[in-house]
């Protein structure tokens, strides 16, 4: 063997607390290492043709990369191993020396002998690794985008329009999100509905995008480029194939007392509805537990009026199964229920305690208020306003602990929006910190003060009903003073957690959560929008809170990483698979029952036993759905199960030369 090692300074990052050219030093000395060098930046340009030069001038048939984690640049090394140079891509191992050693040591010389044995070990490993190879995998060129906010439109518009077709799932009956119930978007002040419903319209009528309102995610199985997705589509009563749409059944509902969920419960609904006029698709449906038809058999108004016949009582669930070759969650989110958390605050028992999308709807022009700013309870206007900011962020103790991102900007966006509607109010903002990071945000806040809002910094302690208004106790940090605000409304700026159902959906993608309950991107800097799970995408503020320009964004992003995968019609397999020896599998199921990917299953198989052949239950391995995760050989009684390129030898090595 003919072993190169080459160690990386990462700038200070590694060479600050290790000695890299001692680690260098002391590598030559052990079996099999031919070369060793050190490099200040292995990862740039002249540092990737400086190894390759190595290898091809010292016929290396083996390299260990001391850096960073493989998990930033693993993949890096072996590709450019594999262009530039003939040595197989897999016989590399990576010491990582930094986030393992120097950033958690203090002690130059500590952090210099702990590099030196991971090091060792990466040695010891790469000696037993074998060439491993690639195949090809078919990818089906069709992608399923689950949610219909922004991020969802947006990342469906983006790939559609590339060619490939898309189906768009949301759940509710009409697509556009939280986005859609927006008066205004900060800090340009743009009308949400003028550039959220022109894209709902152009999803609708673009050829290759299928809407799926009323849609939920069954089951999942399959890999990148075949994932095999079962949909369950809800009954709507209405035969969407023969409907106009022309809202007769509508006007001629009886039940009309039903809260609006589009409305925040500040209006009503019928029965038989659209939750707003702009909604895609364009056509009613029955909400089955307020519909007197379907609960008593009484009534039936909207099918003796329909002139189309387009009422069907008798509709059912709709399951389909369809194969995607990717899969982008764009699942949005919901704002924390902040009755059940601060009681303070009244719990929900006063009316005029809001939250901040109940006041959008107050303040668009196609809210229940047609735009003028009057409070709930008597709907007479407020003439002091507060927002209080914060409300579930930052508060480990009863809401979440991080902070929601984009409350500072919408705080300043009430608080702009409801002196401009009410000149002659004053508008008391609470606030713990502003954080306003985004393009012309901070000139926005500073918009907002000029308008004559009132920041105190502090959290407001309770709110308690008084006369015919409310009361706010907190207190100004910044002069020590207790501070008493007498307001007709408050308006709470409630916290941004995940949607309902974002646990059920990860476990049937096989996604991972972060601690907040958000999806979790496979690396928050290299691989943003990506899974672990390869194939499946994030989008918008499935992935963590964030703006409307960002979500874009990422949708964006997105859209880019599907059309890629489809233009190049096949995908590589990862070669570090379990690998099964059937002579030695028991058929204990032990495998299967482990594997969080559904990779392993059971099979029968024809076996050569002492020179006779018998039948057994043996374990199979599917390629397509293993991700070498390696769960199996760990859980495996009998031994039969190994991970290519971790193979229970090159691990023992490690354990080996690191106690000598």
């Amino acid at each position: 063997m003919r072993i190169g090692v080459f160690v990386c300074h990462c700038g200070s990052n590694i060479a600050g607390t290790v000695d890299v050219e001692r680690v260098a030093r002391e590598a030559l000395k052990l079996p099999g290492v031919v070369f060793s060098d050190t490099n200040k930046y292995t990862c740039s340009a002249p540092g990737q043709e400086s190894v390759c030069s190595a290898i091809k001038e010292n016929a290396l048939d083996r390299v260990v990369i001391a850096s960073c984690s493989p998990r930033m640049h693993e993949a890096t090394f072996r590709k450019m191993i594999a262009e530039k140079t003939d040595l197989n891509p897999y016989m590399l191992e990576i010491a990582n020396i930094r986030e393992q050693c120097s950033w958690v040591h203090k002690d130059r010389e500590q952090g210099t002998r702990k590099a030196c044995d991971l090091v060792a070990m990466a040695v010891a490993k790469v000696s037993c690794d074998r060439e491993l190879f690639t195949t090809n995998l078919p990818v089906e060129r069709r992608a399923l985008v689950i949610g219909g906010g922004i991020a969802g439109i947006q990342a469906a518009l983006d790939i559609a329009d590339a060619g490939f077709p898309v189906t768009l799932v949301e759940r509710e009956s009409s697509i556009g999100g939280k986005m859609v119930m927006l008066d205004k978007t900060f800090p340009t002040m743009d009308c949400s509905a003028c550039i959220c419903t022109p894209k709902m319209s152009e999803a609708a009528e673009n050829p290759n995008i299928e809407i799926k309102s009323l849609t939920e995610v069954e089951s999942v199985s399959g890999y990148i480029g075949s994932f095999d997705v079962t949909l369950r589509e809800k009954a709507k009563y209405v035969d969407y194939d023969v409907c106009t749409g022309c809202g007769l059944c509508e006007t001629k509902c009886p039940t009309k007392k039903i809260p609006s969920e589009f409305n925040q419960g500040l209006s009503t609904r019928t029965a038989i509805y659209k939750p707003f006029p702009q909604a895609v698709p364009s056509k009613p449906t029955i909400d089955a537990e307020h519909c007197k038809k379907l609960q008593s058999g009484k009534c039936g108004v909207c099918e003796k009026v329909c002139p189309t016949g387009a009422i069907r009582y008798d509709d059912v669930d709709r399951v389909t199964t369809q194969r995607y070759g990717a899969i982008v969650v764009a699942s949005g989110y919901e704002l924390i229920d902040w009755t059940g958390l601060y009681g303070e605050y009244g719990a929900g028992r006063y009316p005029d305690v809001i939250t901040g999308l109940q006041f959008e709807r107050i303040v668009n022009a196609s809210g229940p208020t047609e735009g003028h700013i009057l409070r709930p309870s008597d709907r007479t206007e407020p003439k002091t306003t507060v927002i209080v900011k914060c409300v579930g962020s930052r508060d480990p103790n009863k809401g979440v602990s991080y902070c929601s991102r984009a409350c500072c900007m919408y705080a300043a966006k009430h608080a702009h929006q409801y002196l401009d509607k009410v000149p002659d109010g004053t508008c008391y903002v609470f606030y713990m910190d502003v954080r306003c990071a985004g393009k012309g945000y901070d000139e926005f806040y500073m918009r907002t003060l000029q308008d004559g809002a009132i920041y105190v910094r502090g959290r407001v302690s309770k709110i308690y009903p008084e006369g015919d208004g409310l009361v706010c106790m907190g207190e100004d940090t910044l002069s020590g003073e207790i501070v008493r605000v007498k307001a007709d409304m408050v308006v709470l700026e409630t916290a941004m957690v995940p949607s309902r159902g974002s646990d059920v959906l990860a476990s049937k993608l096989n996604v991972q959560r972060g601690p907040e309950g958000f999806f979790t991107e496979a690396h928050p800097k290299l691989r943003p929008v990506e899974t672990n799970t390869a194939g499946v995408y994030l989008a918008g503020v499935a992935q963590g809170p964030k703006d409307i320009p960002d979500t874009v964004a990422q949708a964006g992003a997105v859209a880019s990483k599907v059309i890629g995968l489809f233009a190049r019609g096949q995908i590589e397999s990862n070669p570090m698979l379990s690998k099964v020896d059937v002579s030695r599998c028991s058929g204990c199921r032990a495998c299967v029952d482990v594997c969080p990917y559904g990779a392993l299953g059971l099979v029968q198989a024809n076996l050569r036993e002492n020179s006779r052949k018998v039948t057994r239950t043996v374990c199979q391995v599917n390629e397509g759905l293993c991700q070498g995760c390696g769960a199996c050989s760990v859980a495996c009684r009998s031994g039969a199960l190994d991970l290519l390129g971790f193979s229970d030898e090159g691990i023992m090595q490690e354990v080996e030369m690191l106690c000598q």
